[in-house]
């Protein structure tokens, strides 16, 4: 097996981080009411899901409880079951829009495992493809989106209708 190195997440990862205070980023898109300049796709009881502004690859996205919690512990067996079901939907809807040939699904705890937003729970859903990793990011230090952030939320949201 060969490895991939992406130096360039190194300056994110090591780089200076605003103290935590108050309430995370994701609570504040949480609390806002302009989904659409948010990039919120799905909104539910207990969590919501949306485009990741930084993605990996197009159509990367995180499901968040509403609730500010810096672990899966500090969730209810409820809350749980929704933050699945949500990331179960949204998956389900790439499928449908994107048509990736498979998936990322994960969850960074702590800073050490490479979470950015260490005081907020968030599962990520990355949408892969074969031979998505190209000359761009390794070298160039450019990630290329084939579709605009509006444009794909805008298309999630109505396949996440269509399940209800």
């Amino acid at each position: 097996m060969e490895s991939l190195h992406a130096p360039w997440r190194i300056e994110y990862i090591l780089g200076p981080k605003k103290p935590i205070e108050g309430d995370s980023i994701f609570t504040r898109i949480a609390q806002s009411s302009d989904d659409q300049a948010n990039y919120i796709i799905a909104r539910d009881r207990t969590c919501y899901a949306v485009l990741n502004t930084y993605p990996y690859t197009g159509g990367h996205l995180m499901v968040i409880p509403y609730k500010q919690v810096h672990d899966f512990n500090g969730l209810t067996d409820d809350e749980m079951l929704d933050l699945l079901k949500l990331s179960r939907r949204c998956q389900n809807a790439l499928t449908t829009v994107m048509k990736p040939d498979g998936f990322n699904i994960g969850v960074n705890l702590g800073r050490v495992a490479g979470a950015g937003i260490v005081e907020h729970l968030h599962l990520h859903i990355v949408p892969r493809w074969l031979g998505d990793t190209n000359f761009m990011p390794v070298l160039g230090q450019t990630g290329v989106l084939p579709e605009a952030l509006a444009d794909v939320a805008a298309r999630l949201r109505t396949a996440l209708a269509a399940q209800t």
